[in-house]
């Protein structure tokens, strides 16, 4: 139990590190904004909190993958030009379809969406509370990960994360 409620205190200081990105909108919305510069650090945040939580649980640390990162782009912008969250591509692709296409020679494990204006750690914490995407992430012979996102002008984030070995 005092396991449990360390990692759950090391993800919620994970959020709190994260740079402030935020704004709200007239609706009262909190937009987690990405600039161009946040890029290529949220791939690398994204993975260490994985890892974090992997690790505490006595799992193997995942790495990037370039081709899941591929796969992962092109499933959020085409998650964004459907306006819904789903595992399947506008072409009737399946998660292991878009994986092969990319050129991904492993096995996919398995992929997590999202559709939010929350930024990359309070989606993996909210993936971390569901048991089904939880599967996803502590899955024990993951080796690689890929995560990528699309934002819209509206601040929307289509998430894509996929787990393979």
């Amino acid at each position: 139990m005092l396991r449990i409620v360390a990692l759950i205190f090391a993800s919620l200081m994970l959020v709190a590190c994260s740079p402030d990105v935020t704004e709200t909108t007239g609706d009262g919305t909190k937009v987690f904004r990405i600039s161009a510069a946040d890029e290529n650090k949220i791939q690398f945040r994204h993975l260490d909190a994985v890892n974090a939580v992997r690790t505490a649980k006595g799992l193997q640390a995942v790495q990037l993958s370039p081709q899941l990162i591929a796969a992962a782009k092109t499933h959020s912008f085409d998650m964004s030009r459907q306006n819904r969250p789903w595992h399947f591509g506008s072409d009737g692709s399946s998660p292991i379809d878009r994986v092969n296409r990319a050129g991904y020679t492993g096995t996919l494990l398995g992929e997590n969406i999202s559709e939010t204006f929350e930024g990359d750690l309070q989606t993996l914490n909210a993936w971390m509370a569901d048991s089904l995407t939880r599967e996803v992430i502590m899955e024990p012979s993951a080796r690689y990960l890929g995560i990528s996102w699309y934002q819209q002008k509206n601040g929307k984030i289509w998430w894509t994360q996929l787990m393979g070995n």
